[in-house]
């Protein structure tokens, strides 16, 4: 006859448990901001080609998390639109 294995599932643990939330995630890498690097173009209010690529096609501004932009130039960004709609360039 086989033994009951009911009390060596407890035992074990699988690796994705075992992982916590505020364990820095090493596989993870930080991708750099595109308008922060030597070249980028810089952001004014004017640039509508530019404004466009970081707007949704409703003309909703995108997350930073989405566009991988640094909070800095985030709100360089937002402001730049916003003056942007209210001069009706956008």
């Amino acid at each position: 006859m086989r033994k009951k294995q009911s009390g060596n599932k407890r035992n074990k643990q699988s690796n994705f448990s075992k992982l916590s939330i505020f364990q820095p995630n090493k596989n993870r890498f930080k991708k750099s901001c595109p308008l922060s690097i030597k070249g980028a173009p810089k952001i004014d209010y004017k640039n509508i080609k530019l404004l466009r690529k970081y707007m949704s096609e409703n003309g909703k501004i995108l997350p930073s998390r989405i566009t991988n932009v640094s909070q800095k130039k985030q709100r360089e960004l937002s402001l730049s639109i916003k003056r942007a709609r209210n001069l009706a360039l956008l």
